[in-house]
């Protein structure tokens, strides 16, 4: 009974977006502002997940944005329109992020192999981090720097999909890359994140990592 109201209510959220984009295409401009409404965040920390900086993922969220309203009548509706959004924050951010070059020290997990190789410190003790626990605020703050730490590469699969719950496929189209490659990464990541988080977690790694109802950590 709980699995057809969820599949009713998607349904019906699926057609409320698709009339949303509807009126937007025949001139009723205002409703862009409630299609993209729900996603807001989402866009946002795609864009802060490449730039690292906050007044760049602003920017770039703002443009993207405005790149999909210009867009619109090219969205075929091949994917969803989140999909197709976040892949254009995505594109977004990355010319920013080449355009600037900012970064000139190549930071943890980024080797010139675009997957790398990555030994975490022990495998027997893996578990991920309680949403729970991400509530305290020295967490969330332990998060934010361990996500700065690691290679674009991971860290742009990690938030996709561990953090705004896209599916692998959705992220892999998002970013561009394979399946498999959107699995290999996100391992790695959560690897990583594991040896740069759980010394000072003491033990807290014991379920499903989860931000859903959580705070994230910008």
């Amino acid at each position: 009974m709980l699995e057809k109201r969820a599949s009713l209510n998607h349904q019906s959220d699926e057609s409320s977006e698709e009339s949303l984009i509807r009126r937007v295409r025949d001139g009723e401009h205002e409703a862009f502002y409630e299609l993209i409404r729900p996603y807001e965040r989402r866009v946002y920390a795609a864009a802060f997940s490449i730039t690292h900086n906050d007044a760049d993922a602003e920017d770039v969220a703002q443009e993207a944005m405005l790149k999909a309203f210009k867009n619109l009548r090219q969205f075929r509706a091949e994917s969803r329109f989140s999909t197709w959004l976040i892949q254009i924050t995505v594109n977004e951010a990355r010319m920013r992020r080449r355009r600037e070059h900012t970064r000139l020290i190549e930071p943890i997990g980024e080797q010139s192999d675009a997957e790398g190789t990555y030994t975490p410190r022990d495998f027997a003790d893996w578990r991920e981090i309680p949403s729970e626990t991400l509530e305290r605020k020295e967490i969330r703050e332990k998060l934010a720097e361990a996500l700065a730490s690691l290679g674009a590469i991971y860290r742009e699969v990690f938030v996709l999909r561990d953090m705004q719950h896209l599916s692998i496929e959705e992220t892999a189209k998002a970013l561009g890359i394979s399946t498999a490659s959107v699995k290999t990464r996100l391992l790695r990541a959560r690897l990583m994140l594991r040896d740069l988080l759980a010394p000072g977690l003491t033990g807290a790694w014991n379920t499903r990592l989860d931000f859903a109802k959580g705070t994230k950590p910008w």
